[in-house]
């Protein structure tokens, strides 16, 4: 029953990237059911994971993340703290290896920026870190969820999210990544107040961008301009 569920909740994600993105379910599915490894990941980028890249994790840059974890966590929220920090120690390193490290926070912008996620690319990207973190053993308290998508247009516009499962009282917490640039820490709220339409408030989304020229001019020119989310 619990796997029919999961394919349920997965079947209806496809259906919100689908609608809310050029999205490329091919790529989005094959990721999705991967079985991510320091020597080889596969993540994606262009929105809707219309664009991906192969890429492998050196020791250091391994050791950087786990030093996230140095001091052992001894409760989940101490732990969801250490994955958000995580998140966007992955989010530095892989930027620096496809070029997304001048991802800016958020999709709704003038015109258009190379090498930028939509929430698509960034939910399917943070569960394939935080597998490599379970994997590694950094992960205690958690359990990793399907991704999971809000609204269907029905109450506002899709958006999509990563999830975890606390271990001992079985409350979701979104990990969403979206709400900031790349590198910042991912943010990780209740599943249900981040489906009641959560944004943090100090986000950049929806504010002026002054310096978002700037940072276009430094990602890479032979990646392809990306999608609207």
């Amino acid at each position: 029953m619990r796997y029919q569920t999961s394919r349920l909740f997965y079947s209806l994600v496809l259906f919100g990237i689908s609608l809310s993105a050029h999205a490329d379910l091919k790529n989005v599915t094959r990721i999705f059911h991967q079985k991510p490894t320091l020597g080889q990941f596969e993540v994606c980028q262009g929105g809707g994971c219309v664009e991906t890249n192969q890429l492998s994790m050196t020791d250091l840059e391994w050791l950087d993340v786990k030093q996230i974890f140095n001091n052992k966590a001894t409760s989940p929220e101490e732990e969801r703290a250490q994955i958000a920090k995580a998140i966007g120690e992955f989010e530095r390193i892989v930027g620096a290896k496809n070029g997304t490290v001048a991802d800016l926070a958020g999709t709704f912008f003038d015109g258009k920026l190379t090498s930028q996620l939509d929430c698509n690319d960034e939910a399917i990207n943070t569960t394939t870190y935080m597998r490599l973190l379970k994997t590694g053993g950094l992960m205690q308290f958690h359990e990793i969820e399907d991704i999971r998508t809000r609204n269907f247009f029905f109450t506002g516009w899709p958006h999509t999210t990563a999830v975890i499962r606390d271990i001992k009282t079985n409350e979701r917490y979104a990990v969403d990544s979206w709400f900031y640039d790349n590198g910042k820490s991912a943010t990780i709220v209740t599943f249900a107040k981040w489906k009641a339409n959560y944004r943090p408030e100090d986000s950049p989304i929806g504010k002026a961008k002054t310096a978002q020229p700037a940072r276009a001019q430094t990602a890479n020119s032979h990646l392809n301009n990306s999608q609207d989310h």
